[in-house]
């Protein structure tokens, strides 16, 4: 990968370009706010490659499409917001039990329900506790900045395909809205080996995808094969980054958006001589449990910081395990200032002094 320009953009249509450059040919999805500009883009840039674009009747209708493009072997994504995608969660099981690369990218609205268009992080269950029925994981990645999108989109095409498993790029519609300064790089595609695509005999014998598996046996070591997968996972994607956390007493958690305000206000605690740190999940699934242990080493308090009622909370007790107190600050279709985590870490600081 080789950095070619510089340009301002909206965060849905980086993720557009992103896909083009990282190989994807094909789009299937259906408008909704806040990610309509993802499939506004790629309706004008896919033909301009050779690719096509598809705009379904709904939602259900286009993660099936996905799965006929995943199973012929071809780099597809789809994209929608919060609604959409748990209209999408039959099919996301469905491909991920076939064991088919997809990229789906979620730019999330404030939820649930219809709830609003303001950005929101309360779709993390959804995405990193599986979503749809039956046992089965997705990698998701979450991106906190648009040129972070660019580069979590191109990864997530290449990890689909390592795995042969549908990958989430997990954003919210802050994020989706919102226009800076990225390098667009040039992404030369590797070619990988798809021996299992439904590509025509062409000589040898058939291909067929499937995921029912009516024998007991036979369902019980699919899902062993399958979870063998994310075992492998979870051994090697886990990914994070960690901000003045040496000597922190005070760790903040955030991701996505919320974690870009969360480094400002541990900033602005070291300003006001409060040891503070930021621990990042860049993974929500698999999530950095290891990393987040280590870098908690020296603190006396963690804080979450969501916007959700607190859901990512969970995990990060599950990773302390009882080591330290977690607390939680979140609020609901906006984003929290600085200021206002600023005033929770100068709290915990005080009850714990």
């Amino acid at each position: 990968m080789k950095n070619s320009e510089l340009l301002l953009m909206k965060g849905n249509e980086a993720i557009g370009e992103a896909a083009v450059r990282g190989g994807c040919r094909y789009f299937f999805g259906y408008p909704i706010t806040p990610q309509s500009e993802v499939l506004e883009y790629l309706a004008r840039r896919l033909p301009e490659v050779g690719g096509a674009y598809v705009q379904a009747e709904s939602e259900v209708s286009a993660i099936n499409m996905v799965f006929g493009a995943a199973a012929a072997g071809a780099r597809v994504m789809t994209a929608s917001s919060s609604p959409g995608i748990s209209l999408m969660q039959e099919g996301i099981s469905y491909i991920a039990s076939a064991q088919l690369p997809a990229v789906i990218v979620n730019i999330m609205r404030g939820s649930p329900g219809l709830g609003g268009i303001q950005p929101s992080q309360a779709d993390y269950f959804q995405s990193t506790k599986g979503g749809g029925h039956g046992d089965y994981r997705l990698l998701v990645l979450a991106p906190s900045t648009v040129q972070e999108m660019i580069d979590h989109t191109i990864l997530a095409f290449e990890l689909a395909e390592k795995y042969c498993t549908p990958v989430v790029v997990f954003a919210d519609g802050m994020m989706g809205q919102m226009m800076e300064p990225v390098v667009l790089p040039e992404v030369e595609p590797v070619p990988s080996e798809k021996p299992w695509a439904t590509t025509g005999m062409r000589g040898r014998g058939p291909n067929i995808i499937h995921t029912l598996h009516l024998p007991p046996d036979e369902l019980e070591q699919h899902c062993h094969n399958l979870f063998a997968k994310y075992h492998q996972i979870e051994a090697n994607e886990k990914r994070s980054l960690a901000y003045y956390t040496e000597d922190a007493e005070i760790l903040v958690v955030a991701y996505g958006i919320v974690s870009r305000v969360a480094r400002a206000a541990v900033e602005q605690a070291r300003e006001a001589g409060i040891k503070a740190g930021l621990f990042r999940p860049i993974t929500l699934w698999p999530f950095p449990d290891e990393a987040l242990v280590n870098v908690a080493q020296k603190a006396r308090k963690v804080l979450v910081v969501e916007v959700s009622m607190g859901q990512m909370v969970e995990d990060v007790r599950l990773s302390i395990n009882g080591r330290l107190p977690v607390e939680f600050y979140g609020r609901i279709g906006q984003v929290p200032t600085p200021g206002e985590i600023f005033n929770k870490i100068s709290q915990i600081i005080a009850e714990v002094a």
